[in-house]
């Protein structure tokens, strides 16, 4: 039966395609080639360069936004917390990592601003080079990492790199502020995360005691304890009190 029917779908789809490729030669369908051509003026090369230099940084997008803003210390904190209610995931990564995102982009809004004004305008407008240009970028940037860091943490890296004494904070290389910053951010996150954590923990314990006295020993106190956890954080405000603490930590 299957190879009575084969004749006549190839002849349907014979009949389809032939004239969907016809309608694509007939409308002219832009194509697009890659190749690799010998550079004829400087200019060129140094347009290619740039076109590299570009490729690189967008493919390195995501880490410089884990490393470089409070991308790192929020999304820690949305974790710590779905763990203390005991949801699993609820709500999921994609949600938390979405939140954390937009939240990231509300704070580093002032950063982003005067890294547009000072740097990224005068270099489309042809007013300074791509050197100064890209130092004056990373300045605002610096600024913001060196404000929310410690003097420890810049000083322990700044003890095992070489050559990075500096006369103050902002001279030092971007090679100690990063991790500085970043273990700083990790700090301050599992500190919240465990005052986070202290009023689940409690209701854990008061379930568990309520369930032994009962004698329920079988029964699982986080099937218990999740129902008046969920409930505890809603009735609070849970969302809007730890987003208002992340953001009155980084503004």
């Amino acid at each position: 039966m299957t190879r009575r029917w084969l004749p006549l779908v190839t002849l349907v789809l014979f009949l389809i395609g032939t004239p969907l490729v016809a309608l694509g030669q007939a409308s002219g369908v832009p194509s697009i080639n890659l190749s690799v051509d010998t550079a004829t003026s400087p200019e060129q090369l140094s347009t290619t360069i740039q076109i590299v230099i570009l490729i690189t940084i967008l493919s390195l997008a995501p880490s410089i936004l884990v490393m470089m803003t409070s991308f790192t210390r929020i999304v820690v904190i949305f974790h710590f917390l779905r763990q203390a209610i005991g949801t699993q995931n609820t709500p999921s990564n994609q949600i938390l990592i979405s939140l954390a995102l937009f939240l990231t982009y509300f704070v580093m809004s002032p950063v982003l601003k005067e890294v547009h004004t000072t740097a990224l305008q005068p270099y489309l407008n042809d007013e300074i080079e791509q050197q100064e240009a890209l130092a004056l970028a990373v300045s605002p940037v610096k600024e913001f990492m060196i404000h929310h860091t410690r003097d420890k943490d810049l000083e322990l890296f700044a003890s095992y790199f070489p050559g990075a004494t500096a006369a103050t904070p902002r001279d030092l290389s971007l090679m100690v502020v990063v991790p500085a910053f970043m273990i700083n951010e990790l700090r301050i996150a599992f500190q919240i995360g465990f005052m986070l954590y202290l009023p689940m923990l409690l209701i854990d314990m008061v379930v568990s005691a309520v369930l032994m006295s009962m004698g329920m020993m079988m029964l699982p106190p986080v099937m218990i304890s999740m129902p008046f956890k969920i409930l505890l954080f809603v009735l609070v405000d849970g969302w809007y009190l730890v987003v208002e603490s992340i953001i009155n930590g980084l503004l």
